[in-house]
């Protein structure tokens, strides 16, 4: 069964943090568009961006040992990461500037300060952390940042991993207080409410079956709702937000970028404390190194959290596999993504990531009790009975043919666009979420090139650093951090929250998700 055509400005699929970014951002430069929103399930956030489902981590690069490389020459190569914190930095001003114009309210429901500490064991690490930590604090976008190796001073940062700690290996630890806390669900439903303000059609339970070119070359979309109806929506311009389950659409389109690019799924699961005097002994985000052969995203852990006015603590992720692209997905969905033109690719990605394979096989068999003895590497005094399962979200990681050789794996988000910029698609992971207006202003260059100059005042008036580089601009970085400071109350302590007592209200609805 089916109904008549609709036809609208822009469509934007998935009610993700993405989506959310997307269509505020468009408001603001064209308030005359029509935007319709369709999202699989009941409400926005709830894949991806939800607050369970991602670390929360403002990636701005402040902890993340994986963005600072050390060369063979003994150097640490820290431009990845002073690429992620100015991608970051889009962000606050962006969520700034709403909340001064009073489009947005309350900041402190989606963003909390927080530290942000890097942590390291064993001699070798001591050293490549002190030689990172001298090459970022030459940097203005790192100013504040602290080191130490004094038992002392660490026993004030991170009492809780250092209490019963017996090993006599070297321990250190960097610090920065301008880190924080980023409940991505929480921002997504506020930015969506505001869009139903500014008349934007959001259609949930509402599935996207097909897209296909008109000859007018515009899109046409098949949607079918809860009730099996199947409707025709049309539009100019189409969004393809649907975090995993943005490959099987793009495929469906046809345009020739989305061929030989494939997917690899990659779950996780942290472990959150579920006993109160625990929690109150750590307020901090503290990032180790990624065990030898993980992949990046599964860097280990210790996080401070702050969701629906609840402290919590989190320890994670660990790794984990199912062939399903969303939580709410299919297990026939990695076979599914296989096609034609892109079965090679996969093939040598499968050669090539052998080692991975073998990590997340290792890592799915893991016990609690095996989880437990990981935990202890951050908090030696950890029991068993104060820590539960959590299952977070699914990642697709992009698989494509690079200059590296056919079929490499590929870390980070990557935006996917046809060549007259009528669609695009994002595809990939972390640092995702924190980075999703750099990715919206990739989309408008890509897409609506035509419209960049008449565009650009605003974009200014959005982000005053728009077009130029923090890094190099140490008074207009100053600025900014005031600005963002201020307007998200970031310097003002977090107030005294219920620390979250009842694990049944983590894991309900989250852990029978677990293969």
């Amino acid at each position: 069964m089916s109904n008549g055509e609709t036809k609208t400005d822009v469509i934007l699929i998935g009610a993700g943090i993405m989506s959310a970014t997307l269509g505020t951002l468009l408001k603001e430069l064209v308030p005359e568009w029509n935007i319709t929103v369709f999202e699989k399930l009941e409400n926005a956030g709830e894949e991806s961006s939800n607050e369970w489902n991602n670390a929360g981590t403002g990636h701005a690069a402040l902890c993340e040992l994986n963005y600072t490389v050390e060369k063979p020459d003994g150097t640490v190569d820290i431009s990845k990461a002073i690429k992620i914190n100015e991608q970051f930095q889009l962000s606050m001003q962006f969520w700034s500037y709403l909340v001064k114009n009073n489009l947005i309210s309350n900041p402190e429901d989606f963003i909390m300060p927080l530290p942000h500490m890097s942590m390291v064991q064993g001699q070798d690490n001591v050293s490549f952390l002190k030689k990172r930590f001298e090459a970022m604090t030459q940097n203005p976008l790192f100013k504040g940042m602290e080191y130490s190796e004094d038992p002392q001073k660490l026993m004030e940062w991170i009492p809780l991993i250092l209490e019963g700690r017996t090993s006599k290996e070297p321990i250190a630890a960097t610090k920065i207080d301008t880190g924080t806390d980023v409940n991505f669900g929480a921002l997504t439903r506020i930015l969506f409410d505001h869009l139903k303000t500014k008349n934007v059609e959001l259609k949930y339970k509402h599935t996207v079956d097909n897209i296909k070119r008109t000859p007018d070359g515009s899109w046409e979309l098949k949607v079918r709702n809860d009730k099996g109806v199947t409707e025709s929506h049309k539009a100019k311009f189409v969004f393809i937000g649907g975090g995993g389950g943005s490959l099987h659409l793009l495929q469906k389109t046809g345009i020739p970028e989305s061929k030989h690019i494939g997917g690899f799924p990659v779950s996780g699961i942290f472990m959150v404390c579920n006993n109160p005097e625990v929690v109150e002994q750590h307020h901090a985000k503290v990032y180790g190194k990624a065990k030898v052969g993980a992949p990046p995203m599964s860097v280990p852990h210790l996080d401070t959290r702050f969701i629906d006015n609840k402290k919590s603590l989190l320890f994670g992720p660990f790794a984990g596999f199912s062939p399903k692209f969303l939580k709410t997905g299919s297990n026939m969905d990695l076979i599914t993504s296989v096609k034609p033109n892109n079965v090679f690719t996969m093939l040598a990605a499968g050669a090539k990531e052998m080692a991975l394979t073998k990590y997340l096989i290792e890592q799915v068999m893991l016990s609690k009790e095996k989880r437990m003895e990981e935990l202890r590497e951050f908090i030696p005094n950890a029991k068993i009975e104060d820590w539960d399962l959590v299952v977070a979200g699914q990642r697709v990681q992009v698989i494509k043919d690079t200059e590296a050789g056919k079929g490499t794996l590929q870390f980070g988000t990557e935006v996917i666009s046809s060549s007259d910029g009528s669609i695009a698609a994002l595809l990939g992971a972390s640092p995702g979420a924190s980075t999703a207006v750099h990715v919206m202003l990739e989309v408008f260059k890509k897409c609506f090139p035509q419209r960049m100059n008449e565009w650009e005042p605003k974009l200014k008036e959005i982000i005053p650093s728009y077009g130029k580089s923090l890094a190099d601009n140490p008074e207009l970085l100053e600025e900014v951090h005031r600005f963002t400071a201020e307007a998200l109350s970031l310097n003002e302590q977090p107030a005294v929250v219920e620390v979250e007592t009842d694990p049944e209200v983590v894991v309900e609805g989250k852990v029978e998700n677990e293969e």
